[in-house]
């Protein structure tokens, strides 16, 4: 509505409903706000948690590596690792959090499938596949939780951003329109008074 809106009882029933209408949705939208933010925060520990294990997990395969490699030699690892086929059982759905969507990967995890021969490999290079194993798993959760940061960030930055504007400019707008219209029924009202106090007084007199 309109600043300047025309004084009538109508309008003040209009104003006053947008501005029930407006703290409600600032409400809503504080309330949507401190849980993705709560959500986010849990995020970000799980995030934090989950990178200091890849770290270290990290440092133990590739100490590992560093072992298979001097003892079988670089290239025949290497023959060893283009073997392995690409890992196609990660599946990526969704869920809602407060209207925000957040991706859910689904990952078929089953006992890894040996690739080369116990004869011709050595200890260092099974311990080095299974770290590489763990990494790869820390890290599709890792990307899970760092995307649904991200977009929860994205949706707290919005809820903010709306909650302000209706807290700074629409409640206010609407709460100013109700007492000014208020306001000029009241002095209408009290002209109306007046006047019939003098109609009444010349009409007795």
């Amino acid at each position: 509505m309109n600043i300047n809106t025309f004084p009538t009882k109508g309008n003040l029933i209009n104003a006053k409903n947008s501005l029930k209408l407006a703290k409600l949705g600032f409400g809503l939208m504080d309330k949507k706000r401190n849980i993705l933010i709560r959500e986010l925060m849990g995020l970000i520990d799980r995030a934090k948690s989950i990178q200091s294990e890849i770290d270290s997990t990290y440092t133990k395969a590739y100490k590992a590596l560093q072992y298979a490699n001097i003892e079988l030699g670089v290239d025949h690892v290497n023959d060893i690792s283009m073997s392995i086929p690409t890992d196609n059982n990660i599946h990526i759905k969704s869920r809602s959090v407060m209207g925000t969507e957040i991706p859910l990967v689904e990952h078929e995890s089953s006992k890894p499938k040996l690739y080369y021969a116990y004869y011709s490999t050595s200890e260092a290079l099974d311990i080095a596949r299974e770290h590489f194993e763990k990494v790869k798993e820390l890290t599709i959760n890792l990307s899970m939780i760092e995307n649904s940061a991200y977009r929860l960030a994205t949706s707290i930055k919005k809820t903010q951003k709306r909650a302000n504007a209706l807290k700074n400019i629409t409640i206010p707008m609407y709460d100013t329109l109700c007492k000014n219209i208020s306001n000029a029924l009241e002095e209408k009202e009290r002209e109306e008074f007046t006047r019939l106090k003098v109609i009444k007084r010349r009409a007795v007199g």
